[in-house]
């Protein structure tokens, strides 16, 4: 098999900067391994985007397990803070998948950016938010649609700079041929609804997925940057699987 992924990242409407960092910046192909990134970055003073895009490189320098790669992003941040103390209080939002050719996948996540999957004619969550609105949903005391208007749904209880002590939530998956892989900043689902992503990500080439993505999450205000990346598994060309 082979992955055939796209990438791009906005302001939009509303917001001065991009916070938001991706990898890869790029389109492309591989029938190798594969790694893919969206971190959202928060905190004044430039913080967001020194955090988001520190976490990103430090992810990529980072050796072992997408868990651990987040860890040492995690402990980057700490550093920087302490470096410079005009950064306190930055923090950043990371959601990785790490792909084998194989059709292994890895997820590491913190934060409220999302990693879905289309398999079979189905459009699945593979990461929960780490907010304060999720915990209310998952306790009962709020419904889905109160959550989704609720004016503190954009309260994290957990991102990178936010401590040593980092919890990282992972999961282990297989992709098959046909299947999709999205990767989001929260500038996209707090815009557009689940059942409007899904058909854009089953119908559309990458490329033209990941651009009709964002025009949604703008036409639909714009609140935040967004940041979207598309994984299409596809045959191999060389071995035809």
């Amino acid at each position: 098999m082979r992955f055939v992924w796209a990438s791009g990242s906005d302001t939009g409407r509303r917001r001065p900067k991009n916070e938001d960092s991706i990898h890869p910046e790029h389109d492309g192909r591989t029938s190798g391994s594969l790694l893919v990134a969206v971190a959202d970055g928060l905190g004044g003073h430039r913080g967001g985007e020194v955090a988001s895009s520190l976490a990103i490189e430090k992810l990529l320098a980072a050796d072992g397990t997408p868990k651990e790669r987040v860890r040492a992003a995690n402990d980057a941040i700490q550093s920087r803070v302490f470096e410079e103390p005009r950064l306190a209080g930055m923090g950043t939002t990371l959601t990785v998948a790490e792909l084998r050719p194989d059709g292994d996948v890895t997820l590491a996540h913190v934060g409220d950016s999302r990693a879905y999957r289309w398999h079979a004619g189905r459009f699945n969550q593979l990461t929960n938010d780490h907010t304060f609105v999720q915990d209310e949903l998952d306790a009962g005391r709020l419904t889905p649609e109160q959550a989704r208007n609720h004016p503190e749904r954009s309260v994290l209880t957990r991102a990178l700079g936010f401590g040593h002590d980092l919890v990282v939530d992972g999961a282990r998956l297989k992709v098959s041929v046909g299947d999709r892989l999205l990767l989001c900043s929260d500038g996209l689902t707090s815009m557009v609804r689940d059942d409007r992503i899904a058909p854009i990500l089953e119908s559309e080439a990458p490329s033209d997925a990941v651009w009709a993505l964002v025009e949604a999450a703008n036409r639909s205000g714009g609140l935040d940057n967004v940041s979207v990346i598309v994984v299409a598994i596809a045959e191999d060309e060389a071995s035809g699987d």
